[in-house]
């Protein structure tokens, strides 16, 4: 049940004037040491994967080790996709599990920014799903993500912030105020009164890219102006390798095992002192009572065919699985034949929807209708559709 509507969560942290800690992770041992962290602090928390990093891990393999671990958890936890790169992106990432998601197009226009962050918007919330847009750009400066964030910073102003809100509709919003994607260079500079009067402005949960390096001060203050969430990756790398580092001066004839032995606990102890910084320990319990839970449905229809030979039938459904499973909020998509031949329904769909929202989006998808339209309602009038939701213990 943990899995929480992360609107909810992040709203709660704004009206409490506390940060969840979104930690992008790269693999099970980040994935368990954040949530290890989480558990110690009775936390809200949420699992980042961030499309720059999707050449170290394989984004469709790595997702279900991130679902059951968050389904498992006590605490409420959301799954985030951080930097997409496009619409396909955020689709991909929304069947597969994440119930947040980026897309980033701060290194546009202020037009095509807002024309790319609207579309995201109209197809994520018609699947239930917040979206944090970006405005300002934050660079990389050193370390492993500097590189993927090339160019100068470019600082958010308030005007365009209002703007950019208002024609897309984001429910959190990336501001750039000095931070750097990987480490900082020298003492950073943030300016906390362009902060303040964004905040002022706006009245929504504000994101900082770009955590590491700024001090326990900085992060006091920008929790005060209005940050609910702070995403964290390189100070978790620099934990992780120094742990290696530690492990292959000890055993010099260590093998995989032995470099990364204690790569979670590393990890943890530097998630939790984050999470304990911002604000966010002890909270699990009233964000708990105060989110919605992330709960599926089951889009069930029960069926027989007139008209169809068993060649065309099994071209019919085929063609309706290519077309259904890449619907914005598809998480599966299911078909059967029954076993027995003298059942009163022959064939079924179960396809399951990530959200209830998704069941009038899916409704009025193109695709959905024009496969529905054409192909399926023609030989399959007589049929029962019925939507579940879990009952969850």
């Amino acid at each position: 049940m943990p899995i929480v509507n992360m609107k909810d969560m992040l709203q709660h942290a704004y009206e409490h004037n506390y940060a969840v800690g979104a930690f992008d992770l790269v693999s099970l041992d980040f994935l368990q040491g954040i949530l290890d962290a989480a558990e110690r602090a009775q936390a809200p928390v949420i699992l980042s994967l961030a499309e720059s990093h999707f050449e170290f891990f394989d984004f469709a393999l790595l997702m279900p080790a991130v679902e059951a671990a968050a389904k498992r958890a006590s605490v409420p936890v959301a799954i985030h996709l951080d930097h997409g790169a496009s619409f396909e992106s955020a689709a991909k990432a929304i069947n597969l599990g994440c119930n947040g998601i980026m897309v980033d197009a701060s290194d546009k226009p202020l037009e095509e920014n807002t024309s790319i962050t609207k579309t995201l918007v109209e197809m994520a919330h018609g699947c239930g799903i917040p979206v944090e847009g970006e405005l300002g750009y934050v660079p990389g400066v050193e370390g492993e993500d500097a590189e993927r964030h090339p160019g100068e910073i470019c600082y958010t102003t308030v005007a365009e912030a209002q703007t950019y809100v208002e024609n897309t509709g984001v429910d959190f919003l990336a501001v750039s105020i000095g931070t750097v994607h990987g480490r900082m260079q020298g003492k950073p500079e943030l300016d906390f009164q362009r902060l303040q009067q964004i905040n002022k402005a706006l009245g929504i949960p504000l994101v900082i890219h770009g955590g590491t390096g700024l001090s326990d001060e900085q992060f006091q203050q920008l929790i005060s102006n209005g940050v609910s969430k702070i995403n964290y990756y390189t100070a978790l790398s620099d934990a992780a390798a120094r742990q290696i580092e530690q492990n292959a001066s000890a055993a010099a004839n260590s093998g995989y095992t032995g470099l990364v032995n204690n790569l979670r606990d590393a990890i943890g102890a530097e998630t939790e002192r984050c999470i304990r910084l911002w604000g966010g320990a002890d909270r699990a319990k009233e964000v708990l009572a105060r989110c919605r839970p992330w709960t599926p449905v089951e889009h069930l229809i029960i069926y027989n065919v007139e008209g169809l030979d068993t060649a065309g039938v099994k071209k019919m459904i085929a063609e309706g699985r290519r077309l259904l499973s890449a619907i914005p909020g598809v998480r599966e998509v299911f078909t059967g034949e029954a076993m027995k031949e003298d059942d009163k329904y022959r064939y079924t769909w179960l396809v399951r929807f990530c959200h209830p929202a998704v069941i009038d989006s899916y409704r009025e998808h193109p695709d959905h209708v024009a496969f529905a339209d054409n192909h399926f309602r023609p030989v399959a009038g007589g049929r029962i559709s019925i939507d579940y939701i879990a009952i969850e213990n």
